[in-house]
């Protein structure tokens, strides 16, 4: 069986990691090369790194960042903001990345997705897609800008089109559910899961356990993405990854 991945988001904004609710109410949470290591050493399969503000402000990921946060890890390292061409998409790989993450700019030409994984493999393109609630109910749109614009497009018919135009995951974000902690919306991921053959991500929302069991058990996740638990000395990853292991869930055993 094919282990369960949680996987430590950084979101960064002016070289920074910050944490907000609902991509607001943004605080400072640390260095991203320092935090990285952490979570590397804490048994993270994954670190995600996110440049929050470079598509609202219409510039390239800061490569520096990259860099400096690359050299402290051995984990698969993914990448994502202000990538808006195959070109920005080569320096962002060359900065150190392993995956690149796309999310306005692949809504904007969705075959930026194919050019990248035409290059680089389909395993090396995550597409992000920030979801919100229509009016409650169990549909969802896909949003873009930081979550700053609305898109009218259905959020898990958008991740279908991803997918078969060559994205290698989805990384699915709650907007509704971002940093409260008060669990993934898995009504949203299970709906994502079941509409398609490559893993997805769930993100927005991790809190206790619990809600890690929740979105992998009814949510049907391959992976759950988490920040201000982690960031924030809320939840160690090895006291998270041993309680999961108890209630059955398959995950990596921290080095």
């Amino acid at each position: 069986m094919l282990t369960k991945r949680i996987i430590a988001c950084l979101d960064v904004t002016a070289g920074r990691v910050v944490k907000g609710v609902q991509f607001e109410q943004l605080r400072d949470a640390g260095d991203p090369a320092e935090l990285a290591a952490a979570h590397s050493q804490a048994g993270a399969d994954e670190v995600v790194m996110l440049d929050i503000s470079a598509t609202h402000e219409k510039r390239a990921t800061l490569a520096d960042t990259v860099r400096r946060a690359a050299r402290q890890l051995f984990i698969p390292f993914t990448v994502g903001g202000g990538i808006r061409s195959l070109d920005d998409a080569i320096c962002v790989f060359e900065a150190g990345a392993d995956k690149i993450s796309i999310n306005s700019a692949a809504l904007a030409d969705p075959s930026l997705i194919t050019r990248i994984a035409e290059r680089y493999g389909s395993q090396a393109v995550i597409v992000a897609i920030d979801a919100k609630r229509i009016n409650g109910e169990a549909r969802f749109e896909a949003y873009v800008s930081g979550g700053r614009n609305a898109t009218g497009r259905d959020a898990v018919a958008w991740a279908r089109e991803a997918e078969e135009r060559g994205a290698g995951e989805i990384l699915l974000t709650s907007m509704d559910r971002d940093g409260t902690g008060i669990g993934f919306d898995c009504e949203l991921t299970r709906a994502c899961s079941e509409a398609l053959h490559i893993p997805v991500i769930a993100s927005g929302g991790g809190g206790d356990t619990q809600s890690f069991v929740d979105v992998f058990q009814r949510g049907k996740a391959d992976a759950a993405l988490a920040a201000s638990i982690f960031h924030f000395g809320l939840h160690s990853l090895a006291d998270l990854k041993r309680e999961l292991r108890s209630a059955g869930i398959p995950v990596r055993w921290p080095c």
